[in-house]
């Protein structure tokens, strides 16, 4: 998307829908379960990634094995792609976009702001998302054209402030030379809003957005597994998603905001040039 609202027009059946939300919600909700109940206390790193501060754990592989595991089991001609190399070819059309434990470095440490995020797309257009976030107790869930739910409440994104008065998310990359011109750039966007957080998972930011608690969004580097539930669920709430100017969202870049906070934000970032090193 290029920050233009999603239609309701979907071309597909809605017993489809209805069962990739219902296998989606299942998965999550026992990934949410085993990573909240099932960690230990000794818990160590694992496996690293882009550095040595980018980290896999052991709950990350257990967590994503559990997922495609049951996503195999009831669909299986249906594609996978999970983050920690879970990549099924499949013959259906569609495709399971799963990571299994967003926040990985907020779990090792204890702190509360993880989610498992499940999104199901078939030709290009992520058709169910699913960001489930064990430690509050939140669901989070949307189907392309039929809007976006917290647990069983609808949610929609906040009305827009003007740019000085919106309170704006962001996360930073585990490359040192990244993050240093990250820095740079909230250095100079803190001035133009209200502030800035940084969670420490780009599903909840997303999902956050949908639920009116942050007014936008952004990040550079993000993987297909890191937004593609929180960006259908930020769109169905009425959110705006994109990338550089008339760009979708991608590991360039990623924004969400709410109608009104989204170009001026877009512009910003471009204009600092927030995509690049």
């Amino acid at each position: 998307m290029t920050g233009d609202a999603v239609t309701s027009d979907v071309d597909t059946d809605g017993p489809l829908l209805d069962d990739l939300l219902g296998l989606a919600l299942e998965a999550g909700r026992r990934a949410g379960a085993l990573l909240r109940d099932g960690r230990p206390a000794d818990l160590g790193v694992a496996a690293t990634k882009s550095s040595p501060i980018d980290v896999v754990t052991e709950m990350d592989i257990a967590a994503e094995k559990l997922i495609t595991g049951f996503l195999a089991e009831h669909r299986p001609d249906d594609g996978i792609l999970g983050e920690e190399g879970g990549v099924t070819e499949g013959v259906s059309g569609v495709r399971w976009i799963v990571d299994p434990l967003d926040g990985t470095v907020n779990y090792l440490y204890g702190l509360p702001t993880w989610a498992v995020s499940i999104a199901a797309e078939r030709d290009g257009r992520t058709l169910v998302g699913v960001v489930e976030v064990p430690m509050r107790g939140e669901t989070f869930r949307a189907v392309l054209g039929g809007g976006a739910f917290l647990n069983d409440r609808p949610v929609r994104c906040r009305p827009a402030p003007p740019l000085d008065q919106a309170l704006v998310s962001t996360g930073f990359n585990y490359v040192a030379g990244v993050r240093a011109h990250q820095a740079d750039v909230a250095q100079r966007l803190i001035p133009r809003l209200r502030d800035i957080r940084r969670g420490g998972s780009a599903a909840i930011d997303l999902a956050d957005v949908a639920a009116g608690r942050l007014d936008g969004y952004y990040e550079r580097g993000l993987s297909a597994w890191d937004l593609a539930a929180g960006a259908l669920i930020a769109r169905e709430a009425g959110a705006l998603t994109g990338g550089r100017p008339g760009a979708p969202p991608s590991g360039e870049l990623t924004v969400a905001a709410s109608p009104g906070v989204f170009e001026p934000l877009q512009e910003l970032l471009e204009e600092f040039g927030a995509w690049h090193d």
